[in-house]
């Protein structure tokens, strides 16, 4: 019985790389790409200034529209300012309007009460009306005694008289109105003027009195 010897067979050859292949394998392991670590990707030295550059536009366009849009928030804030002084001018002068065409019906309740003719269902409907329009703002002014003042006053009535030192209202022929400082109607008076005589006259009395001293003080050193 023979032995077979396990291994090639007769007609097989082993594969064993010649030297042609040797340099062929060396040759494609020197062309593959090295490692992360060692490789430098070829375009990072040009893209670097184009990056630069392209932040830089970037931070300008985010300036610019962060101008804009503070000039934005500016100009709303002036529009809300100037729509909210319209809209309290108009209603002050809705309101100024409205009691203006209001002053004939407290003018006769003024003169109701004046006649003692203020009674029953009227008086409590007239109080409430007054009730009413100074909630509005209405203000009422004028008083007898008061100097005369043409910024608030209507002369309807002049007069001398040697009881006054200036011109004043003596009489309140129609009480004046006004909401805040805005005047709706002045209040139309009688005025008095002092004397033109009595003025003269009391000028002379004070430099009589003022010269009384100055005799007086003289008699003593004639003697």
């Amino acid at each position: 019985m023979t032995e077979e010897t396990q291994g090639f067979e007769d007609n097989e050859e082993p594969d064993v790389p010649t030297d042609d292949a040797a340099a062929r394998d060396a040759a494609a392991a020197g062309d593959a790409p090295e490692g992360p670590e060692g490789a430098t990707p070829a375009g990072d030295a040009g893209a670097s200034p184009a990056a630069t550059a392209r932040l830089d536009q970037v931070a300008k366009a985010l300036e610019e529209r962060t101008r804009d849009l503070q000039r934005l928030q500016a100009e709303y804030q002036n529009y809300r300012r100037r729509v909210e002084r319209d809209r309290i001018a108009v209603k002050e002068v809705a309101v100024a309007n409205l009691l203006t065409e209001l002053l004939p019906v407290l003018d006769d309740v003024g003169r109701a009460r004046d006649h003692g003719e203020l009674v029953g269902g009227f008086k409590s409907v007239a109080e409430s009306l007054e009730t009413v329009v100074a909630k509005m703002g209405l203000m009422q002014f004028g008083k007898e005694g008061e100097p005369f003042d043409p910024l608030v006053h209507e002369a309807l009535m002049h007069s001398y008289s040697p009881e006054v030192e200036e011109t004043t209202c003596v009489q309140i022929l129609q009480p004046g109105y006004r909401i805040g400082e805005r005047t709706i109607r002045p209040a139309r008076v009688a005025v008095a003027e002092p004397q033109p005589g009595a003025v003269k006259s009391e000028q002379e009395r004070s430099a009589g009195s003022e010269d009384a001293p100055e005799e007086e003080s003289g008699g003593p050193d004639e003697g």
